[in-house]
């Protein structure tokens, strides 16, 4: 078999990473892959080891000559099923491209913002199949009308060998962000777009410093919102005091061991890639209980939830989790361990491969 991948993203972010993690399990399985991606992209030297990577211009979602580019493509390479990673317009022109040229289509869902149901009715029919990262985005389409038959849920993986509990970094990260040894850390790890929650966490955090005033606070990622929230952050004297924005790092495994807590008081969330790569290196979790995150964190397992917006919840869960080494502890052994058994790479690989043999399956029977 071989497959065409198409990832439109310019960074390694969660979901371009999830594509190298399948890249990787596909090439061991002796699967023949080629990867389409943008121009200058992040994601094409670490795919490059995996599969076979095709540079291409990509525009977004206005760039109907990307149907005509990926056509070309398809015919070069010859692929049994293209698979279409991200929106960005490669979810419609991608698909145009694969049915023109006779190829089942294959679509990972990995938002779960509800879209018309007229834009979905037109939409998914373009697909063969869909794989949702996680049951809450699967839920949300079979609510705007696709066949289940059609939706498959392939839960994102985390890489666990790399993100385990090793605090052996945790004097450098203290001198990298100025944590004193007698201080606590807050996490946070997303793009700094509204529906992650910066600002319900920033929101609640006067109040957490109030009782916890022995606290750093550091928001990592980049974004459209990033200019805001520091701007923010600046002009308040107590919060410059005590959080950071240090942008987007590339050494999370190190980073992420050291942290007492991840706060994730996502509005909307497909599943969480930060979740699950904190949750594996021990670590417990506080987040909101929309989308996918809910398959993450078990309240009173490995963390806590909270209705989306609610500043004072927040500061109730965030309060209870840093005033106990005790419990911190307890749910960041169960967190890892509740990674280990249900999102595991293997796991990831061998259920999109499923969805691969289904679509092709279904083609040659008709």
């Amino acid at each position: 078999m071989k497959v065409l991948h198409v990832e439109a993203g310019m960074h390694l972010y969660g979901g371009a990473l999830q594509v190298v993690f399948l890249l990787r399990g596909l090439k061991a399985r002796g699967i023949d892959c080629v990867l389409a991606c943008p121009t200058g992209s992040a994601i094409a030297a670490e795919a490059a080891p995996h599969a076979q990577v095709v540079e291409m211009t990509m525009r977004g979602d206005a760039d109907m000559g990307l149907t005509g580019r990926l056509r070309r493509l398809i015919r070069a390479v010859k692929p049994d099923v293209v698979h279409l990673h991200s929106r960005r317009g490669s979810d419609l022109w991608g698909a145009l491209a694969g049915r023109l040229e006779g190829v089942p289509v294959v679509l990972s869902r990995r938002v779960d913002n509800p879209e018309a149901r007229w834009v979905v009715s037109l939409k998914y029919r373009l697909y063969d199949e869909v794989v949702t990262i996680s049951d809450g985005i699967r839920q949300v389409l079979l609510s705007e009308g696709v066949p289940p038959a059609k939706v498959h849920c392939v839960l994102s993986a985390v890489d666990t060998e790399r993100y385990r509990p090793d605090r052996s970094h945790l004097a450098w990260f203290r001198q990298t962000f100025g944590v004193a040894d007698h201080e606590l850390t807050i996490g946070m790890v997303a793009q700094f777009i509204a529906r992650k929650g910066h600002v319900t966490l920033l929101d609640a955090l006067p109040e957490v410093l109030t009782q916890h005033p022995h606290l750093k606070v550091i928001l990592f990622g980049q974004g459209p919102l990033w200019d805001e929230i520091h701007t923010r952050v600046q002009s308040d004297p107590l919060l410059a005091k005590h959080v950071q924005l240090p942008g987007f790092r590339k050494d999370l495994d190190r980073i992420l061991p050291c942290l007492d807590v991840l706060a994730h008081p996502a509005h909307m969330e497909g599943l969480g890639v930060s979740l699950l790569q904190a949750a594996a290196c021990g670590v417990p979790l506080v987040g909101g209980r929309a989308g996918g995150i809910p398959e993450i964190i078990q309240p009173g397992l490995n963390g806590e939830l909270i209705t989306p917006g609610d500043t004072a919840a927040l500061v109730h869960e965030l309060n209870k989790v840093l005033g106990s080494a005790e419990l911190r502890q307890r749910y960041g052994a169960a967190g890892r361990q509740w990674v280990i058994d249900r999102f595991s790479v293997d796991a990831m690989v061998e259920g999109n491969l499923g969805v691969y043999q289904r679509a092709t399956g279904k083609r040659r029977a008709a």
